[in-house]
């Protein structure tokens, strides 16, 4: 049984999941830091509003601060530019790169003139509806 975890545990995947939480958060500590000490400040130069997590609103006693919600929601949406514009768009265009000069492969199978069935490119009769078919080369 534990040499089954440790299977578990050293596999490839297992691997990079783990590798991937790591940077994740601390990618998501530089973007957080990015909105706090540089977005934030810029929209409060234009706006007049240093810090948005005091910001709230109350309703028969109950206070809403809704402050931190903008905070995340910024957070949010710099971190999904920073991710596309970053990592997304430069591997886009990396694997169309790599893919320009590779020859498309020969298909495996076809259709059946009769019945429209996909069968294999090279069978000479149709295992649905036994049709002779002539064989692809």
């Amino acid at each position: 049984m534990l040499q089954d975890f440790k299977q578990f545990i050293l596999r490839g995947n297992v691997v990079d999941l783990a590798v991937a939480v790591v940077i994740g958060s601390a990618f998501s500590a530089v973007v957080t830091s990015l909105v706090k000490d540089l977005i934030t400040p810029l929209i409060a130069a234009i706006g007049g509003q240093r810090d948005f997590s005091n910001l709230s609103f109350t309703i028969h006693h109950s206070q809403f601060l809704y402050g931190d919600f903008l905070n995340a929601a910024i957070s949010f949406v710099i971190l999904a530019a920073v991710v596309f514009f970053l990592v997304v768009t430069p591997v886009n265009h990396f694997i169309a790169f790599s893919r320009r000069n590779q020859k498309s492969a020969d298909p495996t199978t076809r259709k059946c003139p009769e019945c429209l069935s996909e069968i294999p490119a090279k069978a000479t009769r149709c295992a649905h509806c036994t049709a002779k078919i002539e064989p692809t080369v």
